[in-house]
């Protein structure tokens, strides 16, 4: 199976898919040679889909196949896993408009030019990388993370190499503290893994029923699990649901961003950072991924036009 996506608006992929190996491997979601692998899993089977991209970047188009498959099902999981890969539902010309008016963000709007956030494509695999981040640095939780996706996920081979379908809730449900620890998992943290897939097995939690809810329903249904609070249920908002109106402020790189931009050389509180951010409406995740990849690459603070 083949089909090509059209883009609405720019897409610097290299910039978009950054995220997936700038802080370690990530054996579930594979960039190199102008190719991006993923596996799905659908109805008990297993799909490697390939992207490859061409065109500018205000003119991209996304060229996905997907061997062996035939079904318009299998399609319509695989396009809807690429739309969020790619953050090809985020307003980025909108968002520019606005963005070139705020004193914080529009010195970001050209070097990042075409940036989208990425969205994970399923709750699960959201909520255990939360999980993972929890009070550690990025590298070292992409390495933990990397070493539960090669213990508990399934390799498909391609090219000498294996991308892994990220690991079911049943997988983690059967999944040992002692394992876990092993991979340097706290011990807490591997109990929150471990209990969440049992969670999602039992049907006590559907990670991926919150399509319809509000974001304060999700907040409630996510912080009222064991180990789980604000700053992953708005993380999950952010980068699962792709929720506009979301500034996860209690995130300590998001408040270094704003001590950065917000151009007084001070710290912000997390209740002073959620009253700047109101301003953003719409476009706060927006906003927050910009500011996030503005302090990683160490761009200056711009003035507004």
């Amino acid at each position: 199976m083949r089909f090509v996506l059209p883009v609405n608006g720019p897409l610097d992929v290299g910039a978009t898919l950054a995220r997936y190996h700038v802080w370690g491997d990530d054996p579930a979601n594979r960039v190199g040679d102008g190719i991006f692998r993923r596996v799905l899993r659908l109805d008990g089977r297993l799909w490697l889909w390939e992207a490859r991209w061409r065109g500018p970047v205000d003119d991209v188009r996304l060229d996905v196949t997907v061997p062996g498959a035939r079904s318009s099902r299998v399609e319509d999981a695989v396009r809807a896993e690429v739309e969020k890969i790619f953050g090809l539902g985020f307003d980025l010309e909108g968002f520019y408009r606005f963005a070139k008016s705020d004193r914080m963000l529009a010195g970001l709007v050209v070097p990042l030019h075409g940036m989208r956030p990425t969205l994970a494509p399923n709750g699960l695999e959201m909520i255990v990388g939360s999980i993972t981040a929890q009070q550690v640095n990025l590298a070292f939780a992409f390495a933990c993370r990397a070493r539960l996706v090669t213990r508990y996920g399934t390799p498909v081979a391609v090219d000498g190499d294996s991308v892994y379908a990220f690991p079911d809730a049943a997988a983690l449900a059967a999944s040992r503290v002692s394992e876990l620890r092993a991979m340097k998992f706290s011990t807490r943290k591997a109990e929150y893994i471990r209990d969440l897939g049992r969670a999602v097995v039992d049907g006590a939690l559907d990670v991926d029923a919150f399509t319809a809810a509000t974001n304060d329903v999700v907040v409630d249904r996510i912080t009222g699990l064991r180990g789980l609070g604000r700053w992953t249920a708005e993380w999950y908002l952010a980068r699962c649901l792709g929720r506009g109106d979301v500034c996860p402020a209690g995130d300590l790189g998001v408040r270094r961003a704003f001590e950065r931009y917000d151009g007084r050389g001070r710290a912000l509180s997390e209740d002073a950072v959620r009253r700047r951010a109101r301003a953003w409406g719409p476009y706060r995740n927006l906003a927050v991924h910009y500011l996030l990849a503005g302090l990683r690459l160490g761009l200056p603070a711009g003035t507004a036009g």
